[in-house]
């Protein structure tokens, strides 16, 4: 029995292992959700929990390049320091339906969306695991389809809603409209918030979900859906969370398991001493002749970040590092993460999700209910341990509001798509990007491309409008 339930977890955690696989493509359900994987607490925890190694294993690197750093330079944060096509093509905003990465996201989402329902389904008939294991593990599972379609929804717009495991039926669905696909997602959450315990599954370990990372994700659906009041509501119960707190030194929120953490991916596959993909790849190497930081890999745009940070911002000292180029140049890259490389273990987790976007989320939500006291209180918390000074009491909603993009954004640069996403939501991507981008702009470059192999495979999909 334990070769099966290992035969089986290996097809489970091996089903996203490659990026031509998409909705049509089965892992090998029979064996998957016969319950046989689900008869233990260890092989069922192991079936839900190898999705996050997976996320952050050095063969995708999903939660590094494709999100963090790839979206970041659609909008106006980075930019990729040398020619590389396969980023140039989201910096210059002329993607195509043959895109590599734009392939491989919506394939990687997909394929994670698929474990998740053989989960939901295996879980749900499972009556040989302990009560509370079975609950948390189908919680997690529910969170983390909802935080799939959270970003499949935000990339692609329309996107098919799949739920099941039934191979034949995924593979000709149609794309469902967002207003569905976000229902979905909060079904999900709400499931999670019910199902979820109120403390981490393992004491002081921030990298599986509980009730509170699900409410982290609830807010922010809420706040993208305009739902002011119940965003408002949601992010306080997680900022109100005594085990969270905004870390003062601005140099210790990245570490694993900070106070500021709500959810963070711990590292795997560390080769050559790496502690974060981020870490490695915006971070460059110290010259230990000369003790100087070489090339980055990604550098921040200097016109539209760098100089948008008011005086004396602790941020753009500690989360921004800089160097000069042989030419004499001076470039920037995120320093968020400080480590490159480590002989000492790993000491920095990569962020999902932190304290800083709930008071963020809370100020936007109580500013558009006219509550501007209250929300202009939130940003000055943040504002405070950046070192900056209280907002003006004068300012108006509009006002208020402008201060909350620019907070989002210096406070959230080359974080899970946050800028991207908030100028699309806010519908502030023509006014800001238009300018800076010139002709490679077009209002149609909001959402990306649905793959070209997944139209080919499934006759029922439509390209986004601006695609060919």
């Amino acid at each position: 029995m334990k070769r099966i339930h290992i035969f089986l977890i290996g097809a489970l955690l091996l089903g996203s292992s490659s990026c031509s696989k998409y909705v049509d493509t089965p892992l090998p359900k029979n064996e998957l959700v016969s319950g046989l994987v689900f008869t233990d607490d260890k092989t069922a925890t192991a079936a839900v929990t190898g999705l996050y190694s997976n996320m952050y294993s050095f063969n995708y690197q999903f939660a590094n390049v494709l999100i963090n750093y790839l979206t970041a330079m659609q909008a106006d944060d980075l930019a990729y320091y040398s020619t590389f096509a396969n980023y140039d093509v989201f910096k210059e905003n002329r993607l195509l339906p043959s895109s590599q990465y734009v392939q491989s996201m919506f394939a990687d989402l997909y394929s994670y969306i698929y474990q998740m329902n053989a989960c939901v389904e295996g879980l749900s008939t499972a009556t040989a695991l302990t009560p509370a294991v079975k609950n948390q593990l189908l919680g997690e599972s529910h969170f983390m389809r909802a935080f799939c379609y959270f970003y499949l929804v935000n990339m692609y717009g329309d996107v098919p809603l799949i739920t099941g495991t039934d191979y034949k039926e995924n593979g000709v669905k149609p794309r469902a409209p967002r207003a569905d696909v976000y229902n979905a997602i909060i079904a999900d959450l709400k499931a999670a918030v019910e199902l979820m315990g109120d403390d981490y599954p393992v004491a002081g370990q921030h990298t599986r979900p509980d009730k509170a990372v699900a409410n982290a994700l609830l807010s922010r659906v809420y706040l993208y859906n305009q739902n002011w009041a119940l965003a408002e509501t949601t992010a306080s119960f997680v900022i109100n969370d005594n085990r969270y707190s905004l870390v003062t030194d601005l140099n210790k929120v990245f570490l694993a398991n900070s106070n500021e953490a709500i959810w963070q991916l711990q590292p795997t596959n560390v080769l050559g001493g790496r502690n974060t993909w981020e870490g490695f790849t915006s971070t460059p190497a110290i010259n230990p002749a000369t003790g100087l930081f070489g090339t980055a890999v990604f550098r921040l745009d200097t016109t539209n970040l760098i100089k948008k940070y008011e005086p004396n911002d602790l941020r753009l000292a500690n989360w921004i590092a800089s160097n000069k180029t042989t030419a004499g140049v001076t470039v920037y890259f995120p320093y968020k993460y400080k480590i490159r490389t480590s002989t000492s273990g790993v000491s920095e987790y990569s962020m999902v999700m932190r304290l800083a976007e709930q008071y963020l989320i809370r100020a936007e939500a109580r500013i558009q209910q006219g509550k501007l006291d209250d929300g202009r209180n939130d940003l000055d918390a943040i504002r405070h341990r950046a070192g900056l000074p209280n907002l003006s009491t004068s300012l108006t909603q509009p006002a208020l509001l402008l201060a909350v993009e620019q907070e989002r954004k210096v406070e959230l640069f080359a974080e899970w798509g946050h800028r991207w996403f908030d100028l699309k939501r806010t519908k502030r991507a023509d006014a800001v990007l238009g300018p800076i981008k010139g002709a490679n702009w077009q209002s149609t470059d909001t959402l990306y491309p649905i793959p070209s192999d997944a139209i080919r495979t499934n006759a029922n999909l439509t390209q986004n409008e601006g695609y060919k």
